[in-house]
């Protein structure tokens, strides 16, 4: 059984399974609400299957007696693992059409852990900028929410990695923009990213090397929610959009006509970036979480997740504790 704490918001959720991809679900900039109808025709135009109810028969995964044998008696005294998640795009965490189930592949991933761990799964929905405060106040005991390793936040948390960090360059189909690999490709475009993000720093080399090159500045822009950006996307305020491939890939994947990827790369570039389970440093979760982890990597059920919200290509073969982190922002002088 899983407990949910969230807060409900209106959205349109657009959530698609598919063979080998799902499609996407999004919020409405306005706040308004699509039509159930409305919401079934588009998706079954991309070719695709509508799931967007709290019931998601989530896959699972069987205890393991050595990730078990881990777990601190503190965290395992109360039988519950209390897990925070951003219920905020697709194909990573979102709320269900009852507007308070979180899904998506973050809470799958914490149902495995969960599982393996013999625990009751309880999630948190929390904004993500919240995810370090609820771990260090002991509000929850694990953040699944797309967090990048590195080695300023490996001061304060550890690390058990689950996913490669892939980044990609979202624009509208009909934008001219045909190919981003490089610095030069995003001279005097108006991108929008998500404030203090690793996809920010990246942004901010890039326009800095442009700058030096004698090249037009990148004027960045920042939105509330990827509703708004998406928006402005499509208005023509911004020209690109920057940020996990993986809800870029969605959005292409329900309304090709209206969206393309332009470009992907790693989210620690010019390093390789690891996503993970994170933990507050040095309560001892972290071992326990690794060993779960690579239990449900072994027996397919952590493959069989990453299949179904369109992951494969970030799927890592083992999950390591701890592993070297995108380095510390250069010091000032």
């Amino acid at each position: 059984m899983t407990a949910y704490v969230s807060t409900p918001r209106k959205f349109i959720a657009l959530i698609a399974a598919a063979p080998l991809f799902i499609a996407l679900a999004a919020c409405t900039p306005s706040g308004a609400e699509e039509s159930a109808s409305d919401q079934e025709e588009a998706v079954k135009a991309a070719g695709l299957t509508v799931n967007t109810s709290p019931d998601q028969d989530r896959i699972t995964t069987t205890k393991s007696d050595e990730a078990i044998a881990l777990l601190p008696p503190e965290i395992a005294a109360d039988g519950k693992l209390k897990v925070s998640v951003s219920a905020y795009v697709p194909p990573l965490a979102f709320l269900a059409d009852d507007e308070a189930t979180p899904i998506g592949n973050e809470p799958d991933i914490a149902s495995l852990v969960a599982d393996a761990l013999g625990l009751e799964l309880e999630l948190e929905v929390k904004a993500w900028a919240d995810w370090p405060l609820a771990l260090q106040s002991g509000d929850v005991e694990a953040a699944i929410s797309n967090v990048t390793v590195t080695e300023e936040r490996k001061e304060l948390f550890d690390f058990a990695t689950y996913r490669n960090d892939e980044l990609g360059w979202l624009t509208r189909a009909d934008s001219e923009l045909e190919s981003i690999t490089e610095a030069a490709d995003i001279a005097g475009l108006t991108v929008a990213v998500g404030s203090g993000t690793n996809q920010e720093k990246i942004l901010l080399a890039w326009d800095e090397t442009n700058q030096k090159a004698g090249l037009e500045a990148v004027q960045i822009e920042y939105f509330e929610n990827d509703g708004d950006t998406t928006l402005a996307l499509q208005s023509g305020r911004i020209d690109v959009t920057f940020g996990p491939n993986a809800t870029a890939a969605f959005k292409v994947a329900v309304a090709p006509q209206d969206f393309k990827v332009v470009g992907t790369l790693n989210g620690g570039w010019p390093e390789t970036a690891r996503i993970a389970v994170t933990s507050k440093k040095g309560n001892g979760l972290v071992d326990a979480v690794a060993v779960a982890l690579n239990h449900a990597i072994e027996d397919g059920s952590y493959a069989k997740v990453l299949e179904r919200w369109g992951l494969t290509s970030e799927a890592v073969t083992v999950s390591e504790v701890n592993p070297a982190g995108l380095p510390k922002p250069e010091e000032t002088e």
